[in-house]
């Protein structure tokens, strides 16, 4: 019986020792992530300055909006399927 009562008192005193053992993970946790952030951030500063964008006009900018929308209404006819690139369009050498 002495040697049950041994045992499992020394069963538990190796676990509990093993809860009291944490890894000091706790300090730093989350801290990988915030330098992955900072790392990937080209410019922290950059919702400090609200002096205006110097840059286009608006109406040129709403003319660049229009063109690019247009390129999407009517594509430009594309070539054969079968051209290689040889310059030839019947895929024939």
């Amino acid at each position: 019986m002495a040697r049950i009562f041994l045992s499992a008192a020394l069963v538990t005193t190796l676990v509990l020792s093993g809860c009291s053992l944490s890894p000091r993970l706790d300090r730093q946790f989350g801290a990988s992530v915030q330098q992955a952030l900072a790392q990937q951030t080209l410019n922290p500063q950059a919702g400090a300055n609200r002096s205006p964008v110097n840059g286009m006009d608006g109406k040129a900018a709403e003319s660049v909006y229009e063109n690019y929308q247009k390129s999407f209404r009517a594509p430009e006819a594309q070539g054969s399927s079968l051209t290689t690139g040889s310059g030839t369009s019947s895929g024939t050498r």
